[in-house]
């Protein structure tokens, strides 16, 4: 029986450390959609075994109002990744949604933690089946990004990690995200574009990641809005502070919705009448524009709008 992907709102995921008992239980009572538990770069290495068990308990012992969890853990190359996803799913497997996997650098990578999540969800018993999230923050993953898209039927989304791979490529920044005074334009237009493309033709989402300067709100947005455009998803918050604004920048506004809903009715009574294109208010409504409605429509209905 072929696996059907459940359908996720990934406008903002919410970092959160896992060695944090204190942020774990804070972000436990947030309304968003998607929180992560981070094994990686929030937590030393000194401390990511008893994080684990942190991560565990607050999954099983916390009630939680984020709709999907997940954990961030190491990637394949460190000797952490192996005990992250053997401990957190043996432990906590059935409160979780999705496992997001850190510096992929090729298709092997996803297989890795696929395959040893086949083989702990038949020992296990589980009865959910996990996803996987994976991060394109190194050049080489970006260099095979179509090939790790298309690696895995559990694979979700991509997410573009720029701080990691601002340092993969040498890059002369101040910060992680926003632009760069010294380039003209965005300076990350083309990988934003090239990780989109990949995600957009094997059916997952695209993902955008984080800003660092979580006191420049009004950026924050614009960073948002410009990563909407190109067909993302959503992006990363690393501070309770900007879980609303992408929350809001990834959403379509209720007279949008309201608009494509009307087109949508014009144009299907339209064909009825056996009429290729109409106008609505003025609009020519054909039946491109009404794919492009349907992403409107797609996003308003998991929302619930």
């Amino acid at each position: 029986m072929m696996y059907t992907k459940p359908k996720r709102l990934r406008r903002c995921q919410l970092s959160v450390p896992g060695s944090s008992e204190k942020m774990m239980a804070k972000a436990a009572k947030m309304d968003l959609d998607h929180v992560f538990l981070d094994l990686e770069d929030a937590v030393a290495p000194n401390a990511k075994a008893s994080a684990r068990g942190m991560i565990v308990k607050a999954l099983n012992e916390l009630e939680w109002t984020p709709k999907t969890l997940c954990v961030r853990i190491n990637d394949v190359e460190t000797p952490y990744c192996h005990d992250d996803i053997i401990e957190i799913v043996t432990g906590a497997g059935e409160k979780l949604d999705t496992i997001m996997l850190t510096k992929a650098k090729s298709a092997h990578d996803v297989m890795f933690v696929h395959m040893l999540l086949d083989q702990l969800e038949s020992k296990l018993g589980l009865k959910n089946r996990i996803g996987i999230e994976c991060l394109i923050e190194e050049v080489e993953g970006m260099m095979n990004v179509e090939e790790i898209a298309a690696s895995s039927d559990r694979l979700e989304c991509l997410i573009f990690g720029m701080g990691d791979y601002s340092a993969s490529q040498r890059m002369n920044l101040d910060g992680i995200g926003g632009d760069s005074a010294a380039y003209p334009g965005d300076v990350w237009h083309y990988p934003r574009y090239k990780m989109t493309i990949a995600c957009r033709a094997n059916g997952i989402d695209p993902v955008d990641g984080p800003f660092a300067d979580f006191r420049a709100l009004d950026v924050f947005g614009v960073d948002c809005a410009r990563a909407d455009v190109l067909g993302m998803v959503g992006k990363w918050a690393i501070h309770p502070s900007q879980v609303e604004i992408a929350q809001r920048e990834f959403s379509p506004s209720q007279a949008d919705v309201d608009s494509a809903r009307k087109q949508q009715k014009a144009y299907a009574e339209a064909l009825e009448q056996g009429l290729g294109a109409i106008s609505v208010d003025g609009v020519m409504v054909d039946a491109a524009s009404v794919r492009i409605l349907q992403n409107t429509l797609d996003t308003a209905d998991l929302i619930g709008m």
